[in-house]
């Protein structure tokens, strides 16, 4: 298999791979996003379309590697939220500290998701740092691969 096919494949696999696992976790285990774990699933749905548009349009090596940087980009998002959820620094959302009134009359209200709280975790590694882990990793090989001619 050549350097673009493997390029593909992963660039298809790794965000397909990651959002079924979020979304797993969402609707098999109740683990709801936090709205900084939505802005990582954004970047992981270009790539997807990106990886398929690769498949049918020229140049395929492009169209691999910016599904290869949107995979980047989730992980980098990730990256953020992991630190926010270790307290490493502070979030730019709401999301990261408690509201000031919350209306108990309002059951249509969603329910409240903190980005500086890890739901679950392991080896003390949160799902945001796994993100960051597996997309960087993930989307560094998918350029590496869709650069080579051979």
């Amino acid at each position: 298999m050549s350097g673009l096919q493997q390029a593909r494949v992963l660039a298809f696999a790794i965000p397909a791979g990651l959002l079924a696992g979020a979304y797993i976790s969402q609707y098999g285990f109740g683990l709801y996003p936090c709205e900084m774990c939505w802005w990582q699933r954004y970047p992981h749905f270009a790539a997807l379309g990106f990886a398929i548009v690769s498949y049918v349009a020229v140049p395929p090596r492009i169209w691999a590697a910016l599904a290869g940087l949107a995979i980047i980009t989730s992980g980098l998002i990730g990256g953020f939220h992991a630190g926010v959820e270790y307290g490493w620094w502070e979030g730019i959302t709401g999301c990261s500290s408690l509201p000031s009134a919350i209306d108990v009359m309002d059951v249509s209200a969603a329910p409240l998701i903190r980005c500086d709280v890890a739901p679950w975790s392991l080896f003390a590694i949160s799902l945001a740092g796994w993100n960051f882990l597996i997309s960087c990793a993930g989307g560094a090989a998918v350029l590496a691969l869709a650069a080579f001619k051979k």
